[in-house]
C-alpha cells in the first residue's frame, strides 16, 4: 500500500483523469511526482468502476482502491445494503471480507464486526478505508477466515461467508462443494460459532442443489439489479429443522424495487390454469424466473399461463406486476407468410420463451431489425402451437 497515492496532488490527478482512455494515459506518462504510473493507473481504473457500483467509496476522500479485479468481485453498495438488512445483533464475522463493502453495511447493524481477509495487502487497504469512512467498530484480521474461526472459541450472532468458485471447476455444473471456502464440509464448524449463517453465492448456483447441500435453510433471497440477477443469499438458522423455506425475490430498479415471495412447499403443490393470449401479457422479472416461482406468481396475481414451460402470463385486466407488462396487439401463428401479411414489421424487440429457434435466426428469416416500440414474443402455447404475440409496452 503506497500512501503517496493519497497525497492531494495525486488524488487530484486521479480525479481529473477518471474518464480518460487508460492506454493513452500509459503512453503519455511514466510517473507522476515520482510515483510509477502503473500504480496511478490502477487507482484510476478501480475508482472509475466504483462511480455507480460504490458511490460512497467513489465520493469519499482518501479512499485507497485495490486492483480492478477486486472491485469487479465485490458486492455493489445496493446489494450490500439489502443483505445487511436481513441480519442484526451484537457481533458478527465476515469470513471472506474482500474489499469490505458488506462489512461496512453490517457495521450499521452490529455493534462489533470482524473482517477476515487472507490477503494481507487487501486487509491493510480495508483497514485504512474504514477509518477514512469514519467506521470504528470493524476489526480486520489478515488470516484465512475458516482457520481463524477454528482457532477461536468466540461465539457470534451471525457468520457471513461469500465462497468463490475454484478455477479448476469452470465449465462444470456450479456446485457449492466446488467453491472456496467449502461451506458444505464446514457447516458443523460454522454452527459451533453462530446460530445464524448468511451465505452469498453466485446466481449460477442451482437453488435445488443449494438446498440439497445446506442444512437448516430458513430463507433464500434472489437479488437482481436492473433485472439482472446478481447474487443468491442463503439464510441459515440452527434452530430451524424442517421449515417451510421462504423464497424472497427482489429486483432493485432505478425508481422502484419489485419484491415477490413464496414458500417452496406451496410452489410444489400449486397448479396453473392455461389460456391463449388475452388483452395483456406479463413477463416476470429475472429474480422470479431464477427463483422458480412459476406457479406461485400466477396464483398470487390471478393470471393464466400460456404453457407449462413458457413462463409468460396473461389476463384481460391490467395489474401492477413485478416484471414487464404488455398490451397484446395481435396473435398469429409462426408462419413467415402470415407474419409478413398480418404484422408488416421491419423493426421490433424480439423475445423467445419455450421456442426452438434463436432470436438471431428469427430476425434473419423475417428480416426484422432490432429496436423500436413493437415487441414480439415467440413462444409455444398450451395447445402446442408455435405462436407470435405482437405487443406494445404498457
Amino acid at each position: 500500500m503506497n500512501l503517496a497515492l493519497l497525497t492531494p496532488k495525486i488524488q487530484q490527478f486521479i480525479n481529473d483523469h477518471l474518464h480518460e482512455d487508460s492506454t493513452k494515459l500509459l503512453l503519455k506518462y511514466k510517473d507522476v511526482n515520482g510515483i510509477p504510473f502503473a500504480e496511478i493507473i490502477e487507482q484510476i481504473q478501480a475508482k472509475a468502476r466504483c462511480e455507480k457500483k460504490l458511490p460512497t467509496w467513489f465520493s469519499a476522500e482518501s479512499i485507497y482502491f485495490p486492483n480492478k479485479l477486486n472491485i469487479e468481485q465485490t458486492s455493489s453498495e445496493q446489494t450490500a445494503i439489502y443483505k445487511a438488512g436481513l441480519v442484526q445483533g451484537t457481533s458478527m464475522i465476515d469470513l471472506t471480507g474482500g474489499f469490505g463493502v458488506d462489512c461496512y453495511e453490517f457495521s450499521k447493524r452490529f455493534q462489533n464486526v470482524t473482517h477476515c481477509e487472507i490477503s494481507s495487502e487487501l486487509s491493510e487497504i480495508v483497514t485504512h478505508n474504514h477509518k477514512a469512512l469514519g467506521v470504528s467498530n470493524i476489526k480486520t484480521i489478515a488470516e484465512d477466515g475458516i482457520q481463524y474461526l477454528q482457532n477461536s472459541k468466540q461465539k457470534y450472532d451471525c457468520i457471513y461467508i461469500d465462497p468463490s468458485r475454484r478455477n479448476d471447476t469452470k465449465g462444470k455444473v456450479f456446485l457449492l462443494e466446488d467453491c472456496l471456502p467449502d461451506v458444505v464440509s464446514h457447516q458443523n464448524v460454522l454452527f459451533q460459532h453462530a446460530d445464524t449463517i448468511l451465505i452469498k453465492t453466485s446466481p449460477l448456483l442451482d437453488i435445488t442443489n443449494g438446498l440439497r447441500a445446506l442444512q437448516h435453510v430458513k430463507e433464500v433471497h434472489v437479488v437482481a439489479v436492473q433485472n439482472e440477477v446478481k447474487e443468491l443469499l442463503w439464510l441459515l438458522d440452527k434452530n430451524v429443522v424442517s421449515a417451510a423455506i421462504l423464497i424472497q425475490t427482489i429486483n432493485i430498479k432505478k425508481k422502484e424495487t419489485e419484491t415477490f415471495s413464496f414458500h417452496l412447499s406451496e410452489e410444489k403443490e400449486a397448479t396453473a390454469n392455461y389460456s391463449l393470449p388475452k388483452k395483456y401479457l406479463y413477463e416476470p422479472n429475472a429474480a422470479i424466473l431464477k427463483a422458480g416461482g412459476f406457479l406461485s406468481i400466477a396464483k398470487a396475481f390471478g393470471l393464466e399461463k400460456l404453457h407449462q414451460h413458457s413462463h409468460l402470463y396473461t389476463s384481460d385486466e391490467l395489474i401492477t406486476f413485478p416484471g414487464r407488462c404488455f398490451e397484446v396487439q395481435k396473435t398469429v401463428p409462426y408462419t413467415k407468410k402470415i407474419i409478413k401479411k398480418e404484422l408488416n414489421l421491419t423493426k421490433a424487440n424480439i423475445t423467445t420463451r419455450n421456442f426452438p429457434e434463436s432470436v438471431a435466426s428469427i430476425r434473419k428469416k423475417l428480416t426484422i431489425a432490432d429496436g423500436g416500440t413493437d415487441f414480439l414474443f415467440l413462444t409455444t402455447v398450451f395447445t402446442g402451437k408455435k405462436t407470435v404475440i405482437h405487443c406494445k409496452k404498457v
